[in-house]
Order: C-alpha cells, then sequence, then structure tokens
C-alpha cells in the first residue's frame, strides 16, 4: 500500500503548484455555484489538492483559493437567485432537487437568518440550496458575504490543514517505518468520520428550524 500511495501522491503533486491551486479554486467555484454542489462533493476536492501540499506558503495559498473560489461560486448562486431563483427553482433541475428541499431552505434561512448562512457550508443539500435562497430573498449581498466568509475560511483551513499534515507525516513516515500507508489512511478516514457525525449533529439540532410549524405539533393535536 506504501508504494501506491506514494505513487498516488507524487502523481497530484507532479502537477504544477500553481495550476493545481487554480484547478482546486476552479473546482470549489463550480462545487458551490449553480447546484453542481449536488454532484461534486468539495470536501474531495479539498483533500486531494492538500495532499500535495508542500509547505506552510503552499499551504496558505491554496487555503485562500480555495476561500476565494467558494466565495465566487456562491456569489454566483447569489445572484442567480436574485435574477433567475424562480426559473431555476421550476426548471428540470429545480424539480429534481424537489419543492420540499427548496421549502426547507427558505424556512431555514427565514427562521435563522445569518446563522443558517455560516451553517449551511457544513450541511449537505443545503450548501448549494441556501446562496440560490438567500438570493432570492430579502438579505443584502453584504451581509450574505459576511456570514458566508468565515465559513469557507474554517471549512478550506480545516480540510487543508489535515490532509496536509497527513501526507507529509505519512512521506517522512514510510521512509523508516511498513504500513505507514494504513496510518494515513486512517488518520484521513477518521477525520472524515468525525466531519461526517459532525454534520449528522449540526444537521438534527437545525432540522427543527426546517421543519413546517404543524410537523412540531403532537399527533394529538394534529387529529
Amino acid at each position: 500500500m506504501d508504494d501506491f500511495l506514494l505513487q498516488l501522491l507524487d502523481t497530484v503533486q507532479s502537477v504544477d503548484p500553481a495550476l493545481r491551486t487554480a484547478l482546486a479554486g476552479l473546482a470549489m467555484m463550480l462545487e458551490t455555484s449553480i447546484l453542481i454542489g449536488l454532484i461534486v462533493p468539495g470536501d474531495t476536492i479539498a483533500i486531494v489538492a492538500a495532499t500535495a501540499v508542500g509547505s506552510i506558503g503552499e499551504g496558505v495559498m491554496l487555503a485562500a483559493v480555495l476561500v476565494l473560489g467558494a466565495l465566487i461560486g456562491e456569489s454566483i448562486g447569489f445572484w442567480l437567485g436574485r435574477w433567475l431563483g424562480p426559473h431555476i427553482r421550476h426548471s428540470w433541475i429545480g424539480r429534481k432537487i424537489g419543492e420540499k428541499q427548496w421549502i426547507r431552505a427558505e424556512r431555514y434561512l427565514a427562521r435563522r437568518g445569518g446563522i443558517a448562512i455560516f451553517l449551511s457550508r457544513f450541511l449537505p443539500v443545503l450548501h448549494s440550496l441556501v446562496p440560490l435562497t438567500v438570493g432570492m430573498s430579502r438579505f443584502a449581498y453584504r451581509r450574505f458575504l459576511a456570514w458566508t466568509l468565515p465559513a469557507c475560511i474554517l471549512w478550506a483551513g480545516l480540510y487543508v490543514t489535515v490532509a496536509s499534515l497527513a501526507a507529509g507525516s505519512f512521506r517522512e513516515l514510510s521512509e523508516r517505518i511498513h504500513f505507514a500507508g494504513y496510518l494515513f489512511v486512517g488518520v484521513i478516514a477518521l477525520f472524515l468520520l468525525v466531519v461526517f457525525v459532525g454534520k449528522k449533529v449540526i444537521a438534527a439540532r437545525e432540522e427543527r428550524h426546517m421543519r413546517a410549524p404543524s410537523e412540531d405539533a403532537p399527533t394529538s393535536m394534529k387529529d
């Protein structure tokens, strides 16, 4: 496994750092705009790009470009929501997402405001719908950026730091001990598990803000 992982990491690292960073930023822009985030996971983009980081400077630059790409993508989503929101919502892809998801996003934004924008970066489906939903609301663009920027910084910093440190440690350990690859895979897997559980916890805590009032009522009252 060690040889395979080294070859894989070397392949990613062989790409020119400037080009690799630019491609990661472009991928993030696409991931956070026009609902592509429902198909292309930004987590994977950040982890793969971060495994090739060779210095602190490269890591900071990658994180900054990922944040910039995410902000551009979310800004595109915001303005598309402002100009074409109803058309996108009733388009083929909007119908595939489902009216229920759109209503949940609207309800969440109305009840939680800026906190919904911040937390949506860490919630599946909503992180693609919320920028469009915010654009269709009365939220000001400046206020939208004020909430989404710290979320993007936290997200990018976390992924780049963990993935780059894990890859760097693996390269060092692979020269001294066998099966260092299993440690690398274990660290990444543990990180993704923690992220997955964290997202589930956030989603569970925020779920009540997305439900209709009738869904919160006791069964006896509904009857």
